[in-house]
């Protein structure tokens, strides 16, 4: 199975945003401080001020699996470090969120839920969950169903800015492990596992060691926020020449986003050991390899580009995997498929 045969083209998005790019840069001015694909928006309010730092995003299909599981503390928490991470890339932390949640008709049961796993999340970031939203649409959404989305905002010093123009040659490429899924993938997810396997999610397959296929599902997506501060510290602000957030498009569309032009990151796939959840999907859903690694983060949710004589592997608590090394190149990331 591939992505597409669930429903989601990453191709077509792709497609789609590029003839959207002259739109987007039509409302620009020299406030904005960064090119179309960043992982969030640069916006500098006035020449020497700090930037601010906003990304917009969903959890997908993985509020499905919430609802079949009953649970809903989760997804919250999901979004506010998903959105976390997607600032953080850049060098910036968390200043407030901003939740939207959407349902056909308001469960009194589950709204609570998830704005706990919001405000959690929130708490755990050291960001104010500033407002929100809740709309009732029945005729948009079927019966039970709901979707959310967050925003953030984040700040970051000029000289903090994180942007990859520092990548050279023979740096170092690191992998923080991943806690599952995160947020991305649950469109090919559920087909495989629930669809074609006919698993349900209060089965237990032996590769998952006794965890039940809705607990591997909704294992709560990893805040990078402590591990990146603390290779600020042992390291040095500079020390950090990429930052990568593993989401949607995985390790193929993600790490093009960070690389300059004329190098090339070299990802090494056998330096780490897939998650349980991965090698499943990938057996019963006879996934390829180089769609496995476009679609999902594989564990590990985040990757590090440090100087050679930078040693992640070293700093205690990381748990940091050296994954691979940047070379000379033209393709700005290859694995060995």
């Amino acid at each position: 199975m591939k992505y597409a045969d669930s429903g989601v083209n990453i191709d077509a998005a792709t497609r789609a945003l590029a003839r959207s790019r002259d739109h987007v840069r039509s409302t620009w001015d020299a406030r904005v401080r960064n090119e179309i694909g960043a992982f969030g928006g640069l916006f500098q309010p006035s020449p020497g001020e700090p930037l601010l730092v906003a990304s917009v995003d969903g959890v997908g299909t993985k509020v499905t699996v919430a609802s079949q599981c009953g649970r809903y503390d989760t997804v919250g928490q999901d979004l506010v470090n998903h959105c976390v991470d997607d600032i953080l890339v850049q060098g910036a932390e968390p200043l407030f969120f901003l939740d939207y949640f959407a349902t056909a008709r308001l469960d009194e049961a589950v709204l609570p839920e998830v704005l706990a796993g919001f405000a959690k999340a929130c708490r755990e970031n050291g960001c104010a969950l500033l407002g929100g939203e809740t709309a009732e649409m029945p005729g948009v959404y079927a019966a039970g169903e709901f979707d959310l989305a967050g925003t953030i905002v984040g700040r970051v010093l000029p000289e903090h800015v994180i942007d990859g123009s520092a990548m050279r040659a023979k740096d170092r490429v690191w992998g923080l492990p991943s806690t599952g899924l995160h947020t991305n993938g649950y469109s090919l997810a559920r087909a495989v596992l629930l669809d074609k396997a006919g698993l349900r999610v209060t089965d237990a397959p032996a590769e998952l060691g006794g965890t039940t296929v809705g607990d591997a599902l909704l294992a709560v997506h990893r805040s990078y926020l402590p591990a990146v501060r603390a290779t600020w510290e042992a390291c040095g602000r500079p020390a950090v020449r990429g930052l990568v957030h593993i989401t949607g498009g995985g390790f193929y569309d993600n790490i093009p986003r960070v690389v300059p032009d004329g190098l090339c990151v070299h990802v090494d796939p056998t330096a780490w050991e897939p998650l349980p959840i991965f090698r499943l999907i990938a057996r019963l859903g006879d996934v390829p390899a180089p769609e496995m690694y476009r679609v999902f983060n594989m564990g590990i949710g985040m990757v590090v580009v440090t100087p050679p004589d930078c040693d992640l592997g070293a700093v205690p608590g990381l748990d940091a995997v050296l994954i691979g090394e940047v070379r000379p190149g033209a393709a700005k990331v290859r694995l060995p498929w």
